[in-house]
């Protein structure tokens, strides 16, 4: 659709200005035009792909929250603490576990119970 009025613009992809013929002209020529498209498609691929990849990542968490018991790499993806945190917190009695087999599990009502219901006792400042 032309039109006889001449609107100054600024191109959206390339930011050089050109006379636009309609008002809702975004682009100073078709090249602009696809190359915007295709940086639109491309970033919403990509997008798209970052939320899948949260979604894998955040899976094995969501898993953990249902089980009762926990391996010790269970429970360091669970807490976000080091293996080593968790074999300290077992030998100062914090965490109680239990063997099947060669296996250590926790408990997850313990681990629950020592995160959140323990009250907080921190060192006195000097």
């Amino acid at each position: 659709m032309s039109s006889n009025i001449e609107v100054q613009r600024i191109c959206q992809h390339c930011g050089k200005e050109f006379t636009a013929r309609t008002t809702t002209t975004l682009y100073c020529s078709k090249a602009c035009n696809s190359a915007a498209y295709k940086a639109k498609i491309r970033a919403g691929k990509v997008e798209a792909s970052n939320r899948e990849t949260q979604r894998i990542k955040s899976q094995p968490i969501e898993e953990l929250k249902t089980k009762a018991f926990l391996s010790i790499a269970e429970t360091c993806k669970l807490v976000g603490i080091s293996r080593r945190t968790v074999y300290r917190m077992i030998e100062r009695g914090e965490l109680i576990t239990g063997k099947a087999g060669k296996r250590t599990i926790i408990r997850r009502s313990d681990l629950e119970q020592l995160l959140f219901e323990q009250p907080r006792t921190t060192a006195p400042q000097p």
